[in-house]
């Protein structure tokens, strides 16, 4: 039978907050404010969200509404990428790319496929998970490039004046920022099932599907965010490569600052 907890359950659930706020009050973690802050800001954001939902997704809405939210969706994700690594050049342009062209591949798969039918109650919650489990190893690439450029600037401009062009010179830790960045989803998508149930198949267990049905619809969710992190880590970082390098293959990355 369908979960439905009601607002006196949701109600009754803060009493987990509460239980996450005393645990930090008995070993003095100093984290009460953010604990509250953090619970209070995910429901007003989720609240406000689940209205516009059920204004977007009502059948007799135009898809394109479905469409303009997915837009606005890359573009936050963009402006949170560039936040979250300030020293990294022009990232925000760089991560539009990249989700696009995550979106292109992953979500024209599964619906240039048939895996999904292409409505606005597929295509906002598939859109949603690409981008949204995308946007952290995305962050965590653009600054391991970065952050290997330059602290390894000797090295680099070593393999530069033994004649390599930027891209070879690059290349060796281009490729240990992949991994780095990859390797996290690649374990999680091993562990699933076994050491965790993920969100989607929770979600439809606990609204009355049955588990095997829940199970098809998480294994096409977990290849898609495969996907799109594979793709999206890759454009930032062979985007922050070139954007490091001038034309002439002179390495341009600032140093370290000293600190003091």
């Amino acid at each position: 039978m369908p979960s439905d907890i009601g607002w006196t359950g949701l109600a009754a659930s803060v009493v987990l907050v509460a239980v996450a706020v005393g645990l930090s009050m008995v070993r003095r973690l100093g984290l009460e404010a953010g604990l509250v802050w953090a619970a209070t800001r995910a429901l007003v954001q989720l609240l406000a969200v689940g209205v516009a939902l059920d204004y977007v997704l009502d059948v007799e809405r135009s898809i394109a509404w479905s469409w303009a939210w997915v837009v606005a969706m890359v573009f936050f994700a963009a402006e949170t990428v560039r936040r979250r690594a300030r020293d990294v050049p022009r990232l925000f342009s760089l991560a539009l790319v990249a989700f696009g062209a995550a979106g292109v591949v992953t979500i024209g798969v599964l619906f240039g496929l048939s895996v999904f039918p292409l409505q606005a109650r597929t295509l906002i919650p598939l859109a949603g998970m690409m981008v949204g489990n995308s946007m952290t190893a995305t962050v965590l690439v653009a600054r391991r490039v970065f952050e290997e450029m330059r602290d390894k600037r000797d090295e680099v401009e070593a393999r530069l004046a033994l004649g390599l062009p930027s891209r070879d010179a690059a290349r060796p830790y281009v490729r240990a920022a992949l991994r780095t960045a990859l390797v996290p989803q690649i374990e999680a998508t091993k562990a699933v099932g076994l050491v965790f149930l993920p969100g989607a198949m929770t979600g439809l267990i606990l609204a009355g599907t049955e588990p095997i049905d829940a199970v098809k619809v998480q294994i096409a969710v977990m290849y898609l965010i495969l996907g799109s992190v594979a793709t999206t880590v890759t454009v930032v970082a062979l985007g922050v490569q070139r954007r490091l390098f001038t034309r002439d293959h002179r390495l341009v990355v600032p140093a370290r600052p000293v600190e003091r």
